[in-house]
C-alpha cells in the first residue's frame, strides 16, 4: 500500500487570476476615456502613444501574471515604471489634469500595478510601490487637493491590507500543508504499527510463550523473545518506528507467518485491483474453525478490496485476542450483517471478559493490538469499532463499516 499522497491548494491562484482580470479591464477603461473626452487634451498624440503601449504592454505581460515564480522582480519593476511614466506624462498631455484634478493617463491601472507588488511580496512590497506611486501623483499635480491625498492615501492603505492578508494566507496555507503532513505520517505509521503487530509481535509472543512452556534452552530463546517483544512495543507506541525499518520488519513478519500458518494469508494481498469488489465471506471463512463459528448472509456481501481486506484484519485481530486472553475453552461466534448502508460484523465470546481499566493499562504498557489493528483500522475506512465487555460474560467488539468505505479510505492512496 503505498504513502497517502498530501494535496496542496494554493490560496493565492485566485488573487492571481483577478489581477490578471483587473489589469485587462482598466486598461481598456483607460484606453477608452480618449474616445469619450475627445477635447480633453491638449497634445493627444501623447495620450495615443502612451496607452497603445499601455495595451500592449498589459496583454504581453498577462503571463508574468499567473502565479508568484512567474511574477518577477525585473517585471515588477518595469510595470511600476510604466505606471509611474504613465502619471508624469499626463500633464504633458493634458495641461489642465493639474488644475481639474482629473483622472492621469494609466488611471485606476496603477492601482493593479501596485497590487502584484503586494501579492508578490506582501505588505512591505506594497507600501514600497504605493509610496513611489504616491510621490509621483504629487510630483505630477504640483498642488496637490484634498482628493489628490485622499486617493492617494486609499491606494496606500489598500495595498498595505490586502499584502498582509497575502502573508497572513500564505502562513496559513503553510500550516495547513504542514499538518497534513503530519496527519498523513501519522496514519502511516499506525498503518505499519498494525502490520507489526499482526506479523512480528504477535510472532514473538508466541515464541515467549511456546519457550517457557518447553523450558530448557527454548526458555532463554522465549525470554529473548520477550524482550525484543517490550522494546518493539515501544518503539511502535512512541512512534519512533522508522518506515524503511518498519516495512523490512513486516516483511519479515509476513514470511515468518506463512511458514507457521499456511493458512493465514493476508487478505490484502489478493492480486486483485484496489477498487474492486470483494466478498467478505470469503476472507472471513479461512478464519472458521472447531472454535470459531461464522454467521454469514446467503448473498455476497461485497466491499471494496481495500475495505475488505482492512475489515477482515480487524476481525483477525479480534479473534486473536481471544485466543491469547479468552482461554483455551473460549468459543468464539462471527455474525456478518449487510446492510444498505453499512456493513457490521460482530465477533463475540464466551472469555471471562475485560476487567474494568485493563485496556487502557494495555495501551499505557504499548499494547496496541485494540487501538491500532481494531479501532486503528475501521477508523480509517470511516467506521467504528466498539468494545463491550462484561467480567465473567464474555466479550463482544462491534464492527460498522460504511459501504462507500473503499472510496473514502482510499482515495488518497497513489
Amino acid at each position: 500500500m503505498a504513502r497517502e499522497r498530501v494535496v496542496r491548494m494554493s490560496v493565492e491562484l485566485p488573487l492571481w487570476r483577478a489581477l490578471a482580470g483587473y489589469r485587462v479591464l482598466t486598461m481598456l477603461y483607460a484606453v477608452l476615456l480618449i474616445p469619450l473626452n475627445p477635447d480633453k487634451f491638449e497634445r493627444p498624440w501623447v495620450a495615443y502613444a502612451f496607452l497603445a503601449f499601455l495595451g500592449v504592454w498589459t496583454l504581453a505581460t498577462l503571463p508574468f501574471v499567473r502565479n508568484a515564480a512567474s511574477c518577477t522582480r525585473p517585471f515588477l519593476a518595469a510595470d511600476l515604471t510604466v505606471a509611474v511614466t504613465g502619471i508624469m506624462l499626463t500633464p504633458l498631455a493634458d495641461f489642465q489634469a493639474q488644475q481639474t484634478d482629473g483622472p492621469t493617463l494609466p488611471s485606476i491601472w496603477t492601482a493593479g500595478s501596485v497590487l502584484a507588488f503586494a501579492i508578490k511580496g506582501g505588505w512591505r512590497w506594497a507600501g514600497l510601490a504605493s509610496s513611489l506611486v504616491a510621490v509621483a501623483n504629487m510630483v505630477e499635480r504640483g498642488d496637490p487637493t484634498g482628493d489628490t491625498f485622499h486617493n492617494v492615501l486609499l491606494v496606500w492603505v489598500a495595498s498595505i491590507a490586502i499584502g498582509y492578508v497575502v502573508e497572513v494566507a500564505r502562513a496559513s496555507e503553510r500550516t495547513l500543508a504542514r499538518a497534513l503532513e503530519i496527519e498523513a505520517a501519522t496514519r502511516e505509521r499506525e498503518r505499519l504499527a498494525r502490520d507489526i503487530h499482526d506479523g512480528v509481535l504477535q510472532v514473538l509472543a508466541m515464541v515467549q510463550r511456546r519457550g517457557n512452556a518447553i523450558g530448557g534452552e527454548a526458555a532463554e530463546l522465549g525470554r529473548m523473545a520477550g524482550e525484543q517483544e517490550i522494546a518493539l512495543r515501544t518503539l511502535v507506541s512512541s512512534g519512533l518506528v522508522p518506515a524503511s525499518r518498519a516495512s523490512e520488519d513486516v516483511s519479515q513478519g509476513a514470511i515468518v507467518r506463512a511458514v507457521h500458518d499456511p493458512d493465514d494469508t493476508d487478505p490484502a494481498d489478493t492480486g486483485d485491483p484496489a477498487d474492486a469488489d470483494r466478498d467478505l465471506r470469503s476472507l472471513l471463512a479461512p478464519r472458521t474453525g472447531a472454535r470459531v463459528t461464522l454467521s454469514e448472509p446467503g448473498a455476497p456481501v461485497l466491499l471494496p478490496a481495500a475495505a475488505a481486506a482492512e475489515l477482515a484484519a480487524a476481525v483477525g485481530a479480534a479473534l486473536d485476542n481471544v485466543e491469547r486472553h479468552a482461554g483455551d475453552g473460549a468459543h468464539a461466534w462471527i455474525l456478518v450483517e449487510d446492510w444498505p448502508d453499512e456493513v457490521i460484523v460482530t465477533v463475540r465470546d464466551d472469555g471471562p471478559g475485560i476487567p474494568e481499566g485493563r485496556l487502557a493499562q494495555a495501551e499505557g504498557e504499548g499494547r496496541l493490538g485494540v487501538a491500532l489493528s481494531i479501532r486503528g483500522r475501521l477508523r480509517d475506512l470511516g467506521g467504528t469499532a466498539e468494545l463491550i465487555s462484561v467480567p465473567g460474560q464474555g466479550t463482544e467488539v462491534e464492527l460498522k463499516v460504511p459501504r462507500q468505505a473503499g472510496a473514502a479510505g482510499g482515495k488518497d492512496r497513489s
